[in-house]
């Protein structure tokens, strides 16, 4: 069953986000992931208006994600995010 990482993210240092931008499709195409959105235009339906990055990927399954997610390559991309964002990041089981 198909899993999902649901990603807000307030950049605060797009020059340095760029760095993560760049690293992490390959990392998430090693655990079976692929980019569904990735920071295109959003449209607030219901609630507080959302202004933060959105991402959406989907992986085969959420033990995949939880693989990614601690992987060393992960970790280190992640690093390149430091100081340049502040995430909100949930994974789920799709249906």
């Amino acid at each position: 069953m198909s899993a999902y990482i649901i990603v807000k993210m307030e950049v605060t240092d797009m020059e340095q986000y760029k760095k993560y931008i760049a690293a992490t499709p390959a990392v998430v195409e090693q655990f079976g992931g692929k980019f569904i959105a990735r920071g295109g235009e959003t449209v607030t339906l219901e609630g507080p208006e959302e202004t933060r990055r959105v991402v959406l990927i989907e992986f085969p399954s959420l033990d995949l994600i939880r693989d990614f997610f601690s992987s060393p390559e992960y970790q280190a991309a992640r690093k390149l995010r430091e100081g340049a964002a502040v995430a909100s990041i949930v994974a789920v089981d799709g249906v």
